[in-house]
């Protein structure tokens, strides 16, 4: 699993989040690998609740050797990311870090389990949704930032400004990612597109839709998301497709999508640091921000 193509997304901010203050970077590295090792923890599990037969092209875990190897093996690398957040220097900071660390740990769980709820429910609200992409998703970029400014030993109002700044910025990705799945190249975005519409997910698209669409179009909608997506697969994604377009869904999403992003921006500005420190930060998030892949 850690060997496996990623974008190491998490410990990076960790460490972006550490530079905006301090030197010396192999002081962060140990929280770094707590965070990287958390998420794919998190990923093991997941994996096995979705039966996922796949992870980064290559079979998981459980799907290779057994789900009590699976279970185990994700047990294992949580309990090695906290030997390495309890390695952390000077020891001094480790309660806050642990503590910061148990808090998105929690929130990350809950929004798992609220995905999972939302699989068999039929009214979900798009609030409801951004809530769990928020625990799911992007607490851990924001928590990320926030255990590097306190690795760094930063002022408080600094680190809950980062935090707020990865939070927001997460939920902006993810939003992104939704659209993506339904309108990004498939040659560039890596897997099937409209895999979110076959697998009937009650994506941002999804809930924009019946939130905005007339009742004709919401009742087609539901239907189609009855269907059997095996035997018709790309007429349900064309069709599913035509039904956002006839109701505006992309520019809509596109407009909470900026909503988001510009909000996470007003968190970095009032970072206290000088511009020019957050340069690479702020430069990462915004090519994660308007990617197409």
């Amino acid at each position: 699993m850690m060997t496996l193509a990623g974008k190491r997304l998490r410990p990076a901010l960790l460490l972006m989040g550490y530079e905006l203050f301090a030197d010396h970077l192999e002081r962060a590295l140990p929280a770094a690998w707590a965070v990287e090792l958390f998420h794919n923890f998190t990923l093991m599990h997941d994996d096995i609740m979705d039966a996922a037969p796949l992870r980064r092209g290559q079979p998981t875990v459980h799907a290779k050797w057994s789900q009590t190897t699976g279970i185990l093996s994700g047990d294992v690398m949580l309990i090695h990311a906290y030997r390495h957040l309890a390695s952390v220097s000077p020891v001094d900071i480790v309660p806050e870090l642990i503590q910061t660390f148990n808090r998105v740990a929690i929130e990350v769980c809950e929004g798992q389990q609220y995905d999972m709820d939302f699989e068999t429910r039929t009214d979900v609200s798009l609030t409801e949704y951004i809530r769990m992409i928020e625990l799911k998703t992007a607490v851990l970029l924001g928590g990320a930032l926030e255990m590097g400014a306190l690795c760094a030993q930063t002022k408080q109002a600094d680190a809950r400004n980062l935090y707020h700044f990865g939070r927001l910025a997460g939920i902006a990705f993810q939003i992104q990612d939704d659209l993506l799945d339904t309108y990004g190249d498939p040659a560039k975005f890596g897997k099937q597109v409209g895999g979110d519409i076959l697998q009937n997910k009650k994506t941002f698209l999804v809930l924009k839709t019946l939130e905005v669409a007339p009742e004709a179009e919401r009742q087609a909608l539901a239907t189609w998301m009855q269907t059997d997506s095996v035997h018709l697969g790309e007429a349900k994604i064309k069709a599913v497709r035509a039904l956002f377009d006839r109701n505006g869904i992309p520019a809509l999403v596109a407009q909470e999508k900026e909503r988001f992003q510009k909000e996470a921006f007003t968190h970095l500005a009032a970072v206290q640091v000088p511009e020019e420190r957050k340069v690479l930060l702020r430069n990462v998030v915004e090519e994660l921000l308007v990617r197409d892949y």
